[in-house]
């Protein structure tokens, strides 16, 4: 179905998936874009892949949603994990683009229900690991 703001359709497939990394914590990420008008799912990482397994399955032209499954243990050695959210949007991708994910964005992550962390990205270094880790905790 159709969002009137943005024109844009979100696949079912998209919250599915979601919802099998929040509950069953099947996947460590998962890449979604923009085709035909519709929100699709891109590329699924499993659990043994890494943040850098993660960052290097975005493109380096093309914008991407991104949900991740951040692992961390905390000061006091509590083992805790966080949902993030991210928007890829490299400053090299066509500005028309960038346009249509930014509109996009807020309905989509409305459809991603436990989300706790948004990023936006633009560039590898704003989403590096010391970013992701100082923003979970």
């Amino acid at each position: 179905m159709a969002n009137a703001a943005s024109g844009m359709a979100v696949d079912d497939e998209c919250k599915l998936k979601f919802l099998e990394l929040k509950a069953r914590r099947t996947y460590r990420f998962i890449t979604y874009k923009i085709e035909d008008q519709q929100v699709i799912v891109d590329k699924i990482g499993g659990t043994d892949q890494t943040y850098e397994d993660f960052t290097n399955s975005l493109p380096a032209d093309e914008c991407r949603y991104a949900v991740f499954d951040f692992d961390f243990t905390t000061d006091e050695n509590c083992q805790k994990s966080k949902i993030f959210f991210i928007a890829w949007s490299p400053d090299t991708s066509k500005v028309r683009m960038k346009m249509v994910y930014a509109s996009s964005k807020d309905r989509f992550k409305r459809e991603l229900d436990g989300i706790q962390v948004e990023l936006q990205a633009t560039d590898p270094s704003e989403m590096s690991f010391d970013i992701i880790k100082s923003r979970a905790i």
